[in-house]
């Protein structure tokens, strides 16, 4: 069934890039219909688990492995799932994809309106033109069709609207953002950055650059550390599109937003050399529809995003819409993750931290800047914490009882400090995903089959990310230090992206400068999939400054078109 109303622009999921898009296209003047797969999320209402205690969970949020091995095998590796977040998330019986156990890549993702910007660690990074030259100068993947300068107002811009918190450093390779109050250093962090700073000369600690607000913003109210981030967020301290750009995109009246509308395909017109179509199922009732628009923004994540392009075959397009690189698909990326370090500092005992932060410490990259030093290419960065541990750390063995026992279980534990290293995946086209030959989902879609491995370069880095991450604990005068090299499979670092890459040749990409798709004039992409290389900072805000450029560029060429 075809929808009689022509919007100005349809966008295909809400989560961050979703969100944005919409809330750009709606304040340009434009009419918008969002497409979301997922089920409709109310902001505050639904966010029913939010301040409850864990003793009113059956489970006391400990992992229902029955039901988690059964209907949520791949989403329970996700760090924000539980039994507190369950129902953000996909269900891998009823939405599955074609899983390798044998070779697993992670597709963690939501089911929700709002998507993952519900559950995301909301930390947020600049990429430098040392992200932006790195694949012309290594001559791994394609150039970058972008620089720093293109997209450095588009950072701001975001920033001044989502609200980021962070120290300026006046870092090259990590830029600084347009930053709120920066959230405070633990005791024991403060001594880390310090010794860190004494015994190194290439690097620092600063605290993580995040999206939750430290002071009242745009109308959203400063965070006030209760903790439970995934669960939601009443107060909007947090940036999601529940809290932020849909409400901004809903105050222009402009929007409309049809949840459960799995987007099966889109119709290409040969004669226009554009999309003429969106194709949907209802998730309910299973009946398809059709809608009309003069742009489109695919924003339903890499993995989603470009699904639905090479399900959309077409006489033109054989190998997927916007395909005729026939790079759609490949250079997927994730970055390699996993703890690098972790210890105990002793002293300091007489300080403690208020409330549960939702930010740790941050150590950018310092290895291959201005010259290659390593065996490896490109670079790595921290994540880490500095936080007095609990009873489990020192009385999960003992054995007592009585008021005596009571009270010395109640006391604080030692200083716990860690590492968590981020990696730089290199793109390459081996590293892809395709349709399933044999296997479709309840809609009849094909499924999505990965075929990812590290390479040597990502195992290299990560034995680098360990001995660094023990270096730095040693000199912070750290003791009973452990370390590791495990990475996560891919997928682990709930940051895959490169799928539909931009560049300056049609030959060898999808996109150009501005997220256009070069086969299709109408059709732009600005999810994780866009992307020409990872770096080694978190990528969302990325996501988020693209979206804003695109449309800017969108709505600009449209009018031309229309006058």
């Amino acid at each position: 069934m075809s929808n009689n109303i022509i919007y100005d622009a349809i966008v295909v999921g809400s989560g961050i890039s979703g969100g944005w898009a919409a809330k750009e296209l709606t304040e340009k003047g434009l009419n918008v219909l969002i497409l979301e797969r997922g089920r409709p999320v109310e902001h505050v209402k639904d966010y029913v688990t939010e301040h409850k205690g864990i003793w009113d969970f059956k489970y006391r949020n400990l992992p229902e492995r029955e039901l988690y091995d059964k209907e949520y095998f791949v989403q329970k590796h996700n760090h924000a799932f539980s039994e507190l977040t369950r129902h953000y998330f996909n269900n891998d019986l009823k939405n599955p994809y074609d899983y390798n156990e044998e070779k697993p890549f992670y597709w963690l993702r939501g089911d929700v309106e709002g998507g993952r910007s519900l559950t995301w660690g909301r930390q947020v990074y600049r990429f430098s033109d040392l992200d932006f030259t790195a694949n012309s100068k290594d001559n791994h993947g394609v150039d970058w069709p972008i620089r720093y300068d293109d997209i450095k107002e588009w950072y701001s811009y975001v920033e001044k609207f989502i609200g980021v918190s962070g120290q300026a450093e006046n870092l090259p390779q990590l830029p600084d953002s347009e930053f709120l109050p920066p959230m405070q250093f633990t005791k024991i962090e403060k001594v880390m950055k310090k010794r860190i700073a004494e015994h190194f000369d290439d690097r620092m600690m600063t605290i993580g650059r995040c999206a939750i607000l430290t002071q009242a913003h745009n109308g959203r109210a400063p965070c006030h550390y209760c903790g439970p981030c995934h669960r939601g967020c009443m107060t909007g301290s947090y940036f999601s599109s529940q809290s932020s750009t849909l409400p901004a995109a809903k105050k222009t009246g402009r929007l409309t937003i049809r949840t459960d509308s799995v987007v099966e395909k889109l119709s290409y017109n040969p004669k226009t050399k554009q999309v003429d179509g969106v194709s949907v199922i209802d998730a309910k009732s299973y009946e398809k529809l059709i809608f009309k628009s003069k742009l489109v923004f695919l924003c339903a994540s890499t993995v989603g995003s470009t699904q639905l392009l090479l399900n959309s075959r077409s006489e033109s397009f054989p190998n997927g819409l916007a395909n005729s690189s026939g790079v759609l698909g490949h250079y997927l990326m994730d970055h390699t993750i996993g703890i690098a370090a972790m210890g105990i500092m002793s002293g300091n005992e007489e300080d403690y931290h208020y409330g549960n932060r939702p930010n740790g410490t941050y150590i950018p990259r310092f290895k291959n800047l201005d010259k290659q030093q390593t065996t490896f290419l490109r670079g790595y960065g921290y994540q880490g914490w500095g936080m007095r541990m609990d009873w489990r750390s020192t009385h999960a063995d003992k054995k007592g009882f009585g008021k005596d026992f009571k009270e010395e279980m109640q006391q604080p534990g030692p200083w716990g400090v860690g590492l968590i290293g981020f990696g730089e995946c290199l793109p390459r086209y081996e590293n892809h995903m395709r349709l399933s030959d044999t296997k479709v989902d309840s809609y009849g879609i094909p499924q999505v089959e990965f075929h990812f491995e590290w390479s040597k370069n990502e195992l290299e880095m990560r034995k680098d990310i360990a001995k660094e991450g023990k270096a730095m604990l040693e000199a912070c005068g750290a003791t009973d230090i452990t370390t590791s090299t495990h990475i996560h499979p891919g997928g682990g670092a709930i940051h895959e992206m490169g799928t539909a890459r931009m560049g300056h040749d049609p030959k060898t990409s999808v996109l150009n400068k501005y997220n256009q798709c070069h086969d299709v004039e109408n059709l732009y992409v600005t999810d994780g999939s866009c992307m020409t290389s990872a770096s080694c900072v978190n990528p969302s805000l990325t996501y988020m400054a693209l979206t804003a450029r695109a449309v800017d560029y969108a709505v600009k060429q449209l009018a031309k078109e229309l006058s």
